[in-house]
């Protein structure tokens, strides 16, 4: 148990990229990303990928690489990522995480959730409940059953929400009971630094920062990838608001402000699932690099 994980934790925008690159740096070692949107190659600006410049100044793992029409899950990238740490560990006993999949950083740390099976009928009522009343309907059927998850997950994902009420429905219980019951063993001590802003901080953020990627070509992007709209890795922020401006539902200022309304939202929902986790060491995303590597180093003891 000489090898320790340090993930770096925060909303979006807030600078967790920087910080995992000086970090990095600092402790000659590699990052792993557990961004399940910056997985896939075709999704380069509207999923905020580090720069060149930045993938250059540290190794990184598992970005851009996979296709949107590679079948990928949460469990197979625990997978993938635990093969990865093993081997990144014969070199190095601190590696990096970092993203803002708060399910796919837990499913390295911790493990996955068991969840009971349901009746393909049940999911099938929901996604037809979707295509006849809208998003709107399922999120309010959320709120009545389990408002611990709709408080938590990314309830603007349709397939995230589908999954939680065919739960719900399917075993009469909250979707959030079945979450945390089993820890997995692990062959590294977690380290988890947390990012902070105060809320309108960290909004002027996410507003500039969807500004910035409308500059550098969010509309062409997502332009190509309509066509494909239905597929599980284009249900994401950024990407079906402007498909809506495609259709005529939606006119261009209104798309990027529903974005950055929506991405806000993701936000504070980061914020209220993080703050939960009492492991996670806080600093405000202004604090000097090394004030947060002092206290990482005073959390490794090597036997």
């Amino acid at each position: 148990m000489n090898n320790y994980l340090i993930t770096v934790i925060g909303a979006t925008a807030i600078g967790k990229t920087a910080l995992s690159i000086k970090l990095a740096q600092h402790f000659n070692t590699e990052i792993i990303s557990c961004d399940s949107r910056q997985f896939y190659k075709e999704m380069k600006i509207g999923t905020a990928v580090p720069t060149s410049e930045e993938l250059a100044a540290a190794p990184h793992h598992f970005i851009q690489n996979l296709s949107i029409f590679d079948e990928y899950s949460v469990g197979q990238f625990e997978k993938d990522a635990l093969n990865k740490l093993d081997e990144l560990f014969l070199k190095n006993n601190v590696v990096i995480m970092v993203g803002g999949s708060g399910l796919y950083a837990n499913a390295v740390l911790e493990g996955l959730d068991y969840f009971p099976d349901v009746l393909p009928e049940t999911r099938k009522n929901l996604t037809e409940k979707l295509e006849n009343e809208g998003i709107e309907a399922l999120q309010k059927q959320l709120q009545q059953l389990d408002i611990e998850s709709y408080n938590t997950i990314e309830i603007e994902n349709p397939h995230r929400l589908i999954r939680a009420l065919e739960i719900c429905i399917g075993s009469g219980l909250p979707y959030s009971s079945f979450k945390n019951k089993n820890k997995s063993q692990r062959n590294f001590k977690p380290i988890k630094i947390g990012l902070d802003a105060n809320r309108e901080i960290m909004y002027n953020r996410i507003n500039k920062r969807v500004d910035i990627m409308i500059e550098d070509g969010l509309i062409e992007e997502a332009k190509k990838l309509h066509e494909h709209k239905q597929l599980n890795a284009l249900q994401t922020v950024g990407y079906r608001e402007l498909f809506n401006y495609f259709e005529g539902k939606y006119s261009l200022d209104f798309a990027i402000n529903e974005i950055k309304k929506n991405t806000r939202r993701f936000a504070k929902r980061q914020v209220t699932w993080n703050k939960k986790d009492t492991e996670i060491h806080w600093f405000d995303f202004e604090d000097d690099t090394s004030k947060i590597i002092k206290k990482i180093e005073s959390l490794i003891h090597f036997e």
